[in-house]
């Protein structure tokens, strides 16, 4: 065979990095060796792969097409590596979950398939719903669990389960006028300030898609980068937010948020299992994706 795993994987890198310069230091080669080894692959393809544009090289539509192949290849030959034990130790599961899902949903999902399977091992990388997908994209993930739509062409998206959304705010919120079970009309509500993940989070976008349709816009008071620092934002008085009850049930059964009552209808979102088109599933990686899609509550997570 002409084309090598070494070939492949260093092409990944300038595709990712944009140069072989920050690809040598992805691939721990010197940059020469890198932009040779890149030159071999496309002298044995026989096609350019990449747009030099100043010093930053720019997948063109040849380099583009390969891009998907190469990284399927190399997910093949890691993943007989993981499952074969050839790095000294054992296998693990390489699982992304955006935020909500990876804070509240996933240790018990985890720790119920590590009960029906006690020598499995799970890798958990935590992020954006946005920065997930994109981590399926390069197959850095073996499977994504997200709370938001996913836009990357090479990730298929399957519907997971469906959580229930909850608008909430302090007990002490003008807009409740002393009232914490005051029902408040779409007028009230187009008034509130509202406290919002940032742009690429899953529950930003489901939020903006629940939202958006009954009061037309959200008058966007604070943007925070996490499902907790909204929260406390929230305790304090800062505004409104609509987030998984999942994760404000802890705070409204203090009593330091209240869900607040309103005349929309039940806000729901899916959650998406995401997987790479081209990937290729080990025995033990399509037993946790069946886990996860036949999960009857015996994990401990409820459907919505």
């Amino acid at each position: 065979m002409r084309i090598t795993l070494r070939q492949l994987g260093i092409f990944t890198a300038v595709a990712d990095a944009g140069s072989t310069t920050a690809a040598a230091d992805r691939v721990a080669l010197s940059q020469s060796a890198t932009s040779a080894a890149l030159n071999e692959l496309e002298a044995v393809l026989g096609a350019r792969l990449f747009d030099r544009v100043g010093t930053r090289l720019v997948l063109n539509d040849t380099g583009r097409g390969l891009l998907s192949q190469a990284r399927a290849v190399l997910d093949g030959a890691a993943g007989i590596e993981r499952e074969f034990n050839l790095g000294g130790s054992p296998s693990s599961l390489r699982v992304g979950a955006s935020t909500t899902i990876g804070n509240y949903l996933l240790p018990t999902l985890v720790a119920a398939w590590q009960r029906a399977q006690p020598r499995a091992q799970v890798d958990v990388a935590i992020a954006n719903t946005g920065a997930i997908a994109a981590a399926v994209a390069r197959m850095e993930v073996d499977v994504g669990l997200v709370e938001g739509p996913c836009h990357e062409p090479d990730v298929v998206a399957q519907a997971w389960r469906e959580e229930e959304l909850a608008i909430v705010c302090a007990p002490s919120h003008p807009l409740l006028r002393g009232d914490p079970a005051r029902r408040l009309n779409v007028a009230a509500l187009r008034h509130a300030s509202w406290l919002l993940r940032e742009p690429g989070s899953g529950t930003r976008e489901a939020v903006e898609q629940a939202l958006q349709p009954h009061l037309h816009q959200l008058d966007e008071g604070l943007r925070f980068g996490g499902t907790e620092a909204i929260k406390q934002a929230a305790v304090e008085g800062l505004g409104f937010t609509c987030l998984s009850l999942f994760a404000v049930q802890d705070l409204v059964t203090l009593g330091r948020l209240v869900r607040v009552r309103t005349t929309l209808p039940r806000l729901v979102r899916p959650f998406w299992l995401l997987r790479h088109r081209r990937k290729q599933f080990s025995k033990s990686l399509a037993g946790f994706v069946d886990f996860c899609l036949r999960d009857d509550g015996r994990s401990g997570i409820v459907r919505a």
